[in-house]
């Protein structure tokens, strides 16, 4: 800092700090596991299945979807389809805490998307995401109640 006019010295002190707190405290910290947040970008590739205009489409976001669920180190899992629940946790199959209704209706949504990506017709593979849509909506956790006003 010697070497730094008087007048920008705060303004470094300012911007180092700054970026010290942003930083996560451990490596755990930014990929704690969120199965909500899995369940939400799985429900959304569902969604893009559905809207896909193709077999190959279709077939991608359904898979996006079996991955959000499974997680890397899971059954059915596909690395060079991508991950787009990457740093969201272990899957949300793995993760969820739920209630067991929504664990099972999750585990009904995965059997049936790993059904969906072997379907070979376009019509039959977009009735099928838009069944694991259906499902993963309808195990989506309840939002939190917001915090009262006194």
């Amino acid at each position: 800092m010697k070497g730094l006019p008087p007048r920008i010295r705060p303004l470094v002190c300012v911007a180092a700090l700054a970026a010290t707190l942003t930083l996560p405290v451990s490596g755990a910290a930014a990929t704690r596991p969120d199965a909500a947040r899995e369940i939400q970008t799985a429900t959304e590739h569902a969604g893009f299945a559905v809207q896909a205009d193709n077999l190959n489409l279709v077939h991608l976001h359904l898979q996006h979807a079996i991955n959000c669920l499974t997680g890397p180190k899971g059954p059915g899992f596909d690395s060079p389809a991508g991950d787009p629940c990457q740093g969201q946790g272990n899957g949300a199959l793995t993760d969820f805490t739920g209630n067991a209704r929504e664990k099972r209706i999750l585990k009904q949504a995965f059997r049936l998307a790993r059904t969906g990506v072997h379907v070979d017709q376009y019509v039959p593979a977009h009735d099928v995401a838009e069944a694991v849509q259906s499902l993963l909506r309808e195990a989506q956790p309840a939002p939190a109640p917001a915090a009262s006003r006194k």
